[in-house]
């Protein structure tokens, strides 16, 4: 843009003519370069046309468009002055402008635009599949999860008809777990490209324990502890199922996501949340209820006290392992759950041997074992161990906690055909509180920024809607006076 310089003693008033033209090769100027041009300023008068031409032709879009728009002052004394050789937008929105002086027909323009759209509708298409191949392997893993879960609760307590040995059957269980790292390394050759001996993937794996990998004093300072903490849970849980029903067992043992919370905030100084904090009380009032249901028997409360203590041995283990040993890989996590079963072997077999020489834990002969309950108890758990620890490669944390919500009302309607369970009212309500609780801890953290975030783009849209009735209103008189004045930019 060029403007025409009057004398300094140039009446006020005078209109003077402005003859517009663009720069883009020309490199943006500074204040000091465009001082003469400031001096006149106070004498420089604008027809109104060119004013309305100036607005609807690009100030008025270059300033609403884009994220930030010119704030600065020297970016609003170039425009004023006509100096269009600075375009701060284009680099704002680095985008291109569609050309207003020479428009192209409608043949050159089409095959871009569909050509971009057919981008657009591809990437959204992709996208689109690939969030229903997650959600739908979620789904897949929620029913694995839930009917693995409910399906081991229900055998145990079918076992326990016939073989009364809770530790014994923790012990056989838990030495499935030495099959994890082999599970996981065939796997790893059917899917890596880079396939690598099973020594090699060991060793690498090895690496989660250290820089001298899995030495003897590593086996027992941090393998050891959570072999105890494995046997713990799992024992205390079946010995549960003993005293009461599987949908109690089920629904109490929920309440681990709640001990897991405090134990984090507590031990790992993890960020403080209301909401969880709710959640823990919803959990405790739900056992406090749940004890209420059967009248505070000594024979329900002594199982609803093993299922709490089993969530708590289970919440011990998670926050002692990130604490101790931070996130694992799928690898590591797959030899670390192997490491335990090899413990469980080496260390924990005495336990059981013990418990039939002093008939604790008796059975006549081999012969009257359940061996197909036991084996499908040990498959499902084993099942659900490892499509929890591994579902994550294919689907979200979240749909695989559900799964354990779920089993809730599986035990509940397989309880209610099979055994003499009484739902009261104290009974389903501290269910749904448990549920409720359990949910309220899926919370991401977030999640309230993310609710705030909603209700704004909600209130915003409302606010919209009205003004852009208004603009589409008054959109016809001002679009004639547009196509009445002379094109500026051409």
């Amino acid at each position: 843009m060029g403007i025409r310089e009057f004398p300094s003693g140039a009446p006020r008033g005078k209109s003077i003519a402005v003859g517009m033209r663009r720069s883009p090769d020309v490199s943006p100027r500074r204040l000091s370069d465009i001082s003469p041009q400031l001096r006149q300023l106070k004498y420089l008068v604008v027809d109104e046309a060119i004013k309305e031409d100036l607005k609807w032709s690009r100030s008025v879009e270059d300033l609403t468009s884009g994220p930030v728009g010119l704030t600065s002052i020297e970016e609003r004394i170039l425009r004023i002055t006509g100096y269009y050789g600075y375009q701060p937008w284009a680099a704002s929105c680095k985008r291109e402008e569609r050309p207003r002086d020479s428009p192209g027909p409608a043949e050159a323009q089409a095959p871009a635009g569909v050509e971009t759209g057919g981008r657009a509708s591809r990437r959204c298409w992709t996208c689109s599949r690939a969030q229903l191949k997650k959600i739908f392997w979620g789904v897949a893993v929620v029913l694995c999860v839930c009917s693995s879960w409910a399906g081991s609760t229900q055998l145990a307590k079918l076992t326990f008809r016939k073989f009364d040995a809770p530790f014994t059957l923790t012990w056989f269980a838990t030495n499935w777990n030495f099959l994890f790292f082999p599970l996981y390394y065939v796997g790893h050759v059917c899917k890596s490209t880079e396939k690598q001996s099973v020594k090699q993937r060991y060793r690498e794996c090895c690496r989660f324990f250290g820089d001298n990998g899995l030495t003897l004093k590593v086996f027992f300072t941090k393998a050891a502890p959570f072999g105890v903490l494995w046997t713990l849970t799992n024992y205390l849980y079946l010995h549960a199922i003993k005293k009461i029903n599987t949908t109690d067992v089920s629904v109490l043992f929920c309440c681990n996501k709640a001990f897991v919370f405090l134990l984090s905030w507590i031990v790992l100084r993890d960020r403080f949340m209301g909401v969880r904090i709710v959640a823990a009380i919803l959990a405790i009032a739900g056992i406090v209820m749940m004890t209420y249901a059967d009248g505070f028997h000594s024979h329900s409360v002594i199982g609803i006290a093993l299922v709490v203590a089993s969530a708590s041995m289970s919440a011990l283990y998670k926050v002692l392992f990130k604490l101790l040993l931070g996130s694992a890989k799928f690898g590591e996590a797959a030899l670390f759950l192997s490491i335990l079963g090899v413990f469980n072997i080496l260390f924990i077999t005495c336990i059981p041997i013990i418990l039939y020489f002093t008939k604790v834990e008796y059975w006549s002969s081999f012969d009257d074992i359940p061996w197909g309950n036991l084996c499908g108890f040990s498959v499902l758990l084993l099942t659900f161990n490892i499509v929890l620890n591994f579902g994550i490669a294919v689907t979200y944390p979240t749909l695989m906690s559900l799964g354990i919500v779920l089993s809730v009302p599986v035990n509940a309607v397989i309880d209610h055909y099979t055994s003499q369970i009484v739902f009261n009212g104290v009974r389903v309500i501290a269910i749904i509180i448990i549920g409720l609780g359990f949910l309220l801890l899926l919370l991401p953290e977030e999640w309230d920024v993310w609710l705030i975030k909603l209700l704004t783009r909600l209130k915003v849209r409302k606010k919209e809607e009205p003004a852009e009735g208004a603009a589409d209103l008054s959109s016809g008189p001002q679009s004639k006076n547009r196509r009445a004045r002379p094109s500026f930019a051409r």
